[in-house]
């Protein structure tokens, strides 16, 4: 791939028409942009962004049926570090996204983990006034609401207390400011979760300490608390059910009260050692100052210099929602549990599994970038869960751990067991009952098919035969390149030819990728505009997924009968008006028929770069940026959900001007950032990103101070670094 992309020559002479933004939106002026680069990059941060909701008809495509919250965001505001145990963060709503809604007027509890995928959010503790019943819950007011990295605050109007939260990587810091410093009472709300509860246990330890556990599905969470107040009451009601509770009082002898907590996905005994490793006698505002620490040396891994104030906000809220996920499961002595429930030491960091299906696109080389480390335990936990089964794991659809690992090893990022890895990587690709269904059919016919099915709509269950054929195909690609890595050519020939089968699904009259029956032809009726969530397409349209080939696009070009016809194809994606009346929860966010509020066809707006029409390509990029981001009255809306940091590494990438289309080539598509200067802080060395005028039409680049040849930049040269030159006219 990287020979097919290299023959693509940056234009030395740009038409000079006059580019419009797509949003009818003018261009920045250059005297807004600042010239030095930001020293503090956790002050930009607003972990609110993401909470708030999508409102507005025209911008979601439809109107959304009464009832309905539009899957946009679905993050919380809540203290946590990079990849961390804890996410310390309010509820305002069980069995939301992240159980936090920027429009929700109380609070029911602060819990300790977070993903934003309707699970977790364990271990609710709420502090209450004396004597009250449930329901347990308090107002607030917006205005006290405050949040930082590692940091949150708010009062309970209700209750009279302000709270104040941060957090260690496996501990959480609680300290309640009561307006009336009588009985202080606190509720453990342990019948309740994002899932429904199974099982929960506490119990009194000594005289200010506590211990349990509470269990949802597959997660057993114990814990252990300390208070800097004795308790003087422990009462239980309805223990060990769904919906039981237990409140605490404690003597009234310090002001302000601390809770300490600590977690372990292992054992109580395990939650009090990260406690007291982690948190020990360290004060509240020595555990905040440590977090924001960790943060800025995180986020100023990349800086930047000019931009709006907003742009420069969006840009390291969305790099810190970008490495909070996967979370880290093994305990600071090592232990963790593995996928059979055996307790393990095995020397690496134990971490949950990627959203792949999301993130291996960007949030994963981002996270390979900036943690490599991180990386490769988070690798090595696949591995390890990846030997019970026999298979690598997957998240939801495809087989995206292939491009992760790819990408990761040809980082240089080694802390895993490469051939281990492959094994089972070879298993997926190859073997029935694993990570791929339907991967015999795959292999025997070059596409998977999916029934005829009369009247089909939205919510039809099938094989998403398209989008599986599609994903097939790009995992082929990206494990032929870890084979060839490895000097196994043959598997890398075979895998690099079903990389191909891509074509298989393509319909030269219409250029689309459509559906297919068994016996090879197309399904009809057909309707390019209606999203499914699985049948032929994987929560998507035809439209969305007919320039899903991020390994080969300069492939998909010669599907066409000429480069003519793919830039009206391609114009059309961006320009055709979304159906009001298809109505999909979480595709959302148009342009056009292209939707950016969901990641199938997030490639989509570089593809105007392989017919040579960069600045087109721009266009999109820009009116994505400006408009598709802290969106709303507040401003803090996303297009769609932010799916654990992969909408938000979207952002980093394109607004910084290096963009992984091809995750396992290890390349960066070249564009135009939006900031005068952008700086990878990588290792030993630093490239810096700087753009020459005030257009937005590419003229050239330059590394180093010779022409590039081409449009792209290799993980060598960025890892080298230097200075990236852009020149505009």
């Amino acid at each position: 791939m990287k020979k097919t992309y290299s023959a693509f020559r940056l234009a030395r002479i740009i038409s000079c028409f006059t580019l419009l933004m797509l949003s009818g939106k003018s261009l920045v002026l250059a005297q807004q942009y600042a010239t030095e680069f930001v020293e503090n990059p956790v002050d930009f941060v607003n972990p609110f962004l993401g909470t708030a909701p999508l409102t507005d008809p025209d911008f979601i495509g439809y109107t959304p049926p009464e009832g309905w919250r539009v899957w946009a965001g679905l993050t919380y505001p809540g203290a946590t570090l990079p990849n961390s145990m804890v996410q310390l963060s309010p509820i305002t709503e069980y069995g939301s996204g992240a159980g936090y809604e920027y429009e929700d007027s109380e609070i029911i509890g602060f819990t300790h983990t977070n993903k934003g995928h309707w699970n977790l959010c364990h271990i609710p503790v709420l502090p209450i006034a004396a004597e009250v019943t449930k329901p347990f819950k308090s107002s607030f007011d917006k205005t006290t609401e405050k949040a930082s990295p590692g940091y949150y605050s708010v009062y309970l109007k209700d209750y009279s207390v302000k709270v104040e939260v941060t957090a260690t990587l496996r501990a959480g810091f609680h300290k309640y400011t009561f307006k009336d410093n009588a009985t202080h009472t606190i509720l453990f709300d342990l019948g309740r979760a994002n899932h429904n509860v199974d099982e929960w246990e506490l119990k009194q330890t000594s005289r200010n300490t506590l211990e349990g556990f509470q269990r949802t599905g597959g997660d057993k969470v114990y814990f252990s608390v300390v208070f800097n107040e004795d308790i003087s009451e422990l009462i239980t009601v309805n223990p060990n059910e769904s919906k039981g509770y237990a409140t605490l009082s404690l003597r009234s002898q310090n002001k302000p009260v601390t809770l300490k907590i600590g977690l372990s996905f292992v054992s109580t005994a395990n939650a009090k050692e990260n406690l007291q490793q982690e948190i020990g006698d360290k004060n509240f505002d020595e555990i905040k100052s440590l977090g924001e620490k960790i943060w800025h040396t995180v986020l100023s891994k990349i800086q930047i210099s000019g931009g709006s104030q907003k742009e420069k906000q969006l840009f390291y809220s969305s790099l810190y929602r970008s490495m909070q996920w996967p979370a880290l499961r093994s305990d600071i002595n090592g232990d963790f549990t593995d996928a059979a429930g055996t307790v393990q030491n095995k020397g690496f960091g134990y971490y949950t599994n990627p959203s792949l299906w999301d993130t291996y696109r960007n949030k994963l080389v981002l996270l390979s970038l900036l943690s490599p480390e991180v990386t490769g335990d988070i690798i090595q936990s696949l591995i390890d869960k990846g030997e019970h089964s026999g298979f690598m794991p997957t998240f939801f659809h495809g087989d995206h751990a292939a491009p992760f690992v790819a990408q990761a090893y040809e980082k240089g990022i080694t802390n895993f067991d490469v051939k281990k890895a492959y094994e089972l990587l070879l298993n997926n690709a190859y073997k029935e009952g694993g990570t791929r269904p339907h991967i015999k059919e795959y292999i025997e016919k070059g596409f998977i098919s999916d029934p005829d099915v009369k009247n089909p709509n939205t919510e039809t269950k099938a094989k998403a035969g398209v989008s599986k054929t599609l994903e097939y195909a790009l995992d082929d690609y990206s494990l032929a390149v870890l084979a060839k890595a490895l000097n196994d050519n043959k598997n890398a020939a075979v895998l690099l030819k079903r990389s191909e089968n891509y074509k298989n699904v393509f319909d030269p009259k219409t250029h689309f990728m459509r559906g297919k029956l068994a016996d090879g032809s197309f399904i009809n009726p057909f309707d390019s505009e209606y999203p499914y969530y699985e049948y032929m397409y994987r929560e998507a349209n035809a439209w969305q997924l007919s320039f899903y080939v991020p390994h080969d696009m300069p492939g998909l070009v010669n599907l066409y009968e000429s480069k003519d016809a793919f830039e009206a194809k391609l114009d059309s994606l961006f320009t055709i008006p979304w159906n009001p009346m298809h109505i999909a929860r979480n595709v959302s966010g148009f342009l056009g028929q292209y939707c950016h509020g969901n990641q199938p066809d997030h490639e989509a707006p570089f593809a105007y770069y392989f017919i040579d029409k960069p600045e087109k390509s721009q266009q999109i990029i820009d009116t994505l940026l400006e408009d598709y981001y802290g969106i709303g009255d507040e401003e803090l809306a996303l297009s769609g959900m932010d799916d654990a940091g992969e909408m938000s590494a979207w952002y980093i990438f394109a607004a910084s001007g290096l963009y992984p289309l091809s995750p396992a080539d290890n390349e960066y598509l070249i564009s135009l950032p939006i900031f005068d200067r952008v700086k990878f802080n990588l290792g030993r060395n630093s490239l810096e990103l700087s753009k020459e005028g005030t257009s937005r039409k590419l003229k050239q680049i330059e590394f180093n101070g010779l022409p590039v040849d081409g449009y792209f930049l290799s993980q060598e040269q960025l890892i080298q670094g230097g200075t990236l030159t852009l020149k505009t006219k």
